[in-house]
């Protein structure tokens, strides 16, 4: 028995090892320097590069890139606490499900008009739409395979956490000098920020009260994850020529928001599970990091940056016409 289990771990382990290596490295300084630990974590990851193809480490880290990134988005349905969102009313949980939408659509038609191809506007819109890189990883999981679909996930992971490194410091700033309330603020920097801590750290450099409009409107973001994925199968089913089938991280992600909110689950084990899927997701963007070739990055052209900085801006602009001429 034990040397079966070896045998079937063994190839695993150094990758997985390195890979969480890089992201306890990653989380001590995220904690001590307050920058986002998924660019920590894809910025030593790329230090890294030169063990991807290592025979110890190249199993492993495909392994934390796919397998533990899908558990991680699985365990995210934990941290959904729907009843609290809810609580701001239902105009601005429809306007929510309308930004989501209509970036996802900016999306496909930035890469028409710009000649690109309809699977990275997908991606990049489903990216900024919903919570930057963890579901750019996600919906890359589900759409048709491609030869340059790592370059393109990879691509839009660094520039997503970028642009909301740029929009935790400068959003807070924007809607301050408009006049806003924390209230408002809160809701727009929820809104329109594209990873969950991001939100946290813009919201809460606003006030209180914004800190947690914030996390309850982002979390209402995260929870049409699965509407978006279901979404872009739709849209590629023809090109992937078989049948739509649910990948099983998405059906755990459903189950686990409902059993969350059911509130079956005691604190303890939900805040362990909370941290297990947060933990899976930096060894997953750490193992990218180390995947990923600044060469072949480069290599990307321009107008995929412009389609990421034009769905952020459309993002934006949709919160503050809502804000303006609906308000919550």
């Amino acid at each position: 028995m034990i040397t079966f289990v070896k045998s079937r771990v063994e190839p695993y382990f150094g990758g997985v090892m390195l890979a969480s290596v890089i992201a306890i490295a990653a989380m001590f300084m995220s904690e001590h320097y307050g920058a986002p630990v998924m660019l920590f974590a894809l910025l030593i990851g790329i230090a890294f590069h030169f063990l991807s193809e290592n025979e110890r480490c190249a199993a492993g880290i495909n392994f934390a890139a796919k397998t533990l990134l899908r558990f991680g988005v699985g365990l995210l349905g934990f941290r959904l606490g729907l009843a609290e969102v809810t609580s701001l009313g239902f105009g601005p949980v429809i306007a929510i499900i309308g930004f989501v939408m209509a970036t996802l659509a900016c999306g496909a038609l930035m890469s028409y008009l710009l000649g690109r191809r309809m699977a990275f506007g997908m991606l990049a819109g489903g990216s900024v739409a919903i919570c930057g890189a963890s579901a750019a990883l996600a919906i890359a999981s589900v759409l048709p395979p491609h030869k340059d679909r790592e370059q393109d996930t990879l691509f839009v992971v660094i520039g997503v956490t970028a642009l909301s490194t740029i929009a935790m410091i400068a959003y807070p700033i924007l809607f301050q000098a408009l006049g806003l309330s924390d209230l408002e603020s809160g809701f727009l920097v929820g809104a329109t920020i594209h990873d969950v801590a991001q939100v946290v750290g813009a919201g809460y450099s606003i006030g209180d009260e914004a800190g947690v409009i914030a996390t309850y409107v982002k979390i209402l973001r995260v929870a049409l994850l699965p509407v978006v994925m279901l979404v872009v199968m739709l849209s590629f089913r023809g090109a992937q020529q078989q049948r739509l089938s649910v990948p099983w991280f998405l059906v755990m992600f459903a189950v686990c928001a409902v059993v969350t909110n059911l509130g079956v689950v005691p604190a303890t084990p939900l805040a362990l599970f909370e941290e297990v899927s947060r933990w899976c997701l930096v060894i997953a963007i750490s193992a990218l990091g180390v995947k990923t070739s600044l060469a072949r990055i480069a290599q990307v052209k321009a107008s995929y940056s412009v389609i990421l900085i034009v769905e952020t801006l459309f993002l934006l602009a949709c919160a503050l016409l809502f804000m303006t001429f609906i308000g919550i």
